[in-house]
């Protein structure tokens, strides 16, 4: 035997002795290192919210009223979407979230759904439109829902969407700054016959499921699943319990986790956590003494004595972060952090901010394919977590 044969066998015994000790159960793996930030894209412009597409690739939302097609690395645009309807780009206002149909097939079923500040008879308000998207088109848009009454301003449109396991879709809408604490006549989210500070339930042709909760308030919209929120800007299904849960903007803190339950009334603007704009930073000013039981529901979380801003929620379950598998994401626009909040079922058990130093308002959070979070920024980035 030659030689060089002869480093060849010793090679691969010795790679076959070290195989055998990679299994044995009693070495152990090095520990993962911290979880870190990663830059994917910069160039994108008021990203609101995003979409992975089966074969990877992320649809964004940008609000100004343009959507467009990541690459599945997600440095580069490969497209703009064609066929969105007219956007009204003011304040808080723009073309805001974006999902994909449960059923959604490239080929056979490639529905969209997407949320946005839509003009009309006495000013905007949040509408929901669906299309089929073909390559980079969507064809036959419709709308599907609209909120009202439609009014002047521009805050406080909410507009996540998210599906529920029966395939009926919930969105998120304010009250469009219009409750004020210290005007009691001015009560939009506890009225039952408007669409402002609600989560509405619909199908996904728009028409509103029979099962609804049932109001019993003269004039109740069937569309109401809850009321009494004031800017729900995030949504998400627990992976559990399959639940709809909300975080929303309190006034000056009071910001809030909830999960949102089949005609609950969620206490905005009667009580709050936070209190009015510019009264003094403590807890003797709360809207309303603060607590909500036992007339409102209790917010599962929520944050005091000024605020973090929340929007975008989502629920982890991946492999690649197994210690924070089952843990709420929060993303934060005045706080500047990524929140996790640990749960005990429906029960905080702890919470830490997170990636405080990057300094970026985030809008949207997201668990993708990968099993990595990525995150958009007011700013324009892409980010992805991992380690």
């Amino acid at each position: 035997m030659s030689a060089g044969c002869l480093l060849r066998q010793a090679a691969l015994v010795l790679l076959i002795s070290l195989v055998g000790a990679c299994g044995n159960s009693s070495v152990s793996a090095p520990p993962p290192g911290a979880p870190r930030a990663t830059v994917l894209n910069a160039s994108l412009s008021s990203p609101w919210g995003m979409a992975f597409l089966p074969d990877g690739r992320m649809l964004v939302t940008q609000k100004g009223g343009t959507m467009v097609i990541l690459s599945a690395d997600g440095a580069r645009v490969e497209a703009t979407v064609s066929g969105i309807p007219a956007v009204v780009d003011s304040g808080q206002g723009g073309l805001l979230d974006v999902v994909l149909d449960p059923d959604f097939d490239a080929q056979t079923n490639p529905w969209v759904y997407w949320s946005y500040a839509e003009a009309g008879s006495g000013g905007s308000g949040t509408a929901v439109a669906r299309g089929r998207l073909v390559g980079a088109a969507l064809q036959d848009v419709a709308v599907i829902f609209r909120q009202l009454p439609k009014l002047s301003g521009s805050g406080h449109f909410g507009s996540r969407l998210a599906f529920r396991a029966d395939k009926t879709l919930f969105v998120t809408l304010g009250e469009r700054m219009r409750d004020d604490p210290f005007s009691p006549g001015l009560q939009y989210a506890q009225d039952v016959a408007t669409l402002l500070g609600k989560v509405v339930r619909i199908h996904r042709d728009g028409s509103t499921p029979a099962d609804n909760p049932q109001l019993g308030s003269p004039g109740a919209l069937p569309q109401i699943w809850s009321y009494g929120h004031r800017n729900p800007q995030g949504a998400a299904i627990h992976p559990v319990s399959g639940e709809l849960w909300v975080s929303e903007h309190g006034p000056q803190g009071g910001d809030e986790l909830n999960r949102v339950l089949a005609g609950g009334n969620y206490g905005w603007p009667i009580r709050s956590y936070g209190c009015p704009y510019g009264m003094p930073v403590g807890d003797t000013c709360r809207v309303g003494g603060g607590r909500h039981a036992p007339t409102y529901v209790e917010p599962v979380s929520f944050w005091v004595p000024t605020s973090i801003a929340p929007a975008g929620l989502m629920f982890y379950t991946g492999e690649r972060f197994p210690d924070w598998r089952g843990s709420a994401f929060v993303g934060a626009l005045a706080d500047k952090a990524l929140w996790r909040v640990a749960l005990n079922g429906n029960v905080e058990v702890s919470r830490e901010g997170l990636f405080g130093e990057l300094g970026e308002r985030i809008r949207d959070v997201r668990q993708g394919p990968d099993g990595w979070i990525y995150l958009l920024t007011d700013s324009g980035k892409l980010i992805r977590v991992e380690r």
